[in-house]
């Protein structure tokens, strides 16, 4: 199967992070794809941020989703991720819903990792929209950069595991996962250190994903999923602008 990631962050540091996180899990037979924001935010740290990234994930999904059996959403925040589901006829999968989604297979109660104090509630409230606000043990944001990680690994992994060990310790978490596409692939190296299973989003989606192209399940054409015919957009390119129309991704 070709599966397309897709990064809005305008990091490349990013996109090679999670690609190579997606590469070390997918299957023999899937051929991987990545592609990175051209505009908007360096880093997704906000809402007012993730606005403006959530465009750019449908641009670059309906210029690429015509190459691809599956897209997998490389961006933590999972943007946009119910829009392209709206607008496209492949399977759509979000890193952090994946995550969650195995999470819950594996513990009663899952913590979650990440970068900035600005992004817990948001992380929060994407739990809830999951429907899964009932398992969460609790949200630790660092007070790390996306950044950092590739500038200092050392020692944000060392912050990454306190912030484990406390989530474990002070929460009741059973299972943990690390939510920022910038830690893509620290699951593993951290696993060994840390008493609960460390879930790696992009590994997660990756699966589901192949899964989902597997069954061969269509995608859901009613209710609030119904195809989208004759809407009127502008300021988009034409390839967006046809979605909206009701035509097939480019």
């Amino acid at each position: 199967m070709r599966l397309l990631l897709i990064n809005p962050n305008r990091t490349q540091a990013v996109t090679d992070a999670v690609l190579a996180a997606a590469r070390a899990a997918a299957r023999p037979g899937t051929a991987l794809r990545a592609v990175t924001g051209r505009r908007g935010p360096r880093v997704i740290a906000s809402r007012a941020e993730n606005a403006i990234a959530q465009q750019e994930v449908l641009e670059l999904a309906a210029q690429h989703a015509g190459e691809a059996d599956a897209i997998v959403l490389a961006v933590s925040l999972d943007s946009a991720l119910w829009a392209c589901r709206e607008l496209l006829d492949i399977p759509v999968i979000g890193m952090t819903e994946a995550g969650l989604l195995v999470g819950a297979t594996l513990a009663g109660r899952i913590g979650i990792v990440t970068y900035g104090a600005r992004m817990a509630p948001l992380y929060r409230a994407l739990v809830e929209e999951h429907g899964l606000g009932a398992r969460l043990a609790g949200v630790e944001a660092l007070d790390v950069t996306p950044q950092q990680t590739f500038d200092d690994p050392a020692a944000v992994r060392h912050a990454v595991l306190a912030g484990i060990e406390r989530l474990v310790r002070r929460d009741g978490a059973e299972a943990v996962l690390l939510a920022g596409a910038a830690m893509a692939s620290m699951a593993g190296a951290l696993q060994p250190h840390a008493c609960v299973p460390l879930i790696d989003g992009v590994a997660c989606a990756v699966a589901l994903a192949e899964a989902r192209h597997a069954l061969g399940l269509p995608a859901s054409r009613a209710g609030s999923l119904a195809p989208l015919e004759d809407r009127d957009v502008s300021d988009v390119s034409p390839a967006l602008a046809g979605l909206f129309r009701g035509g097939s991704a480019a």
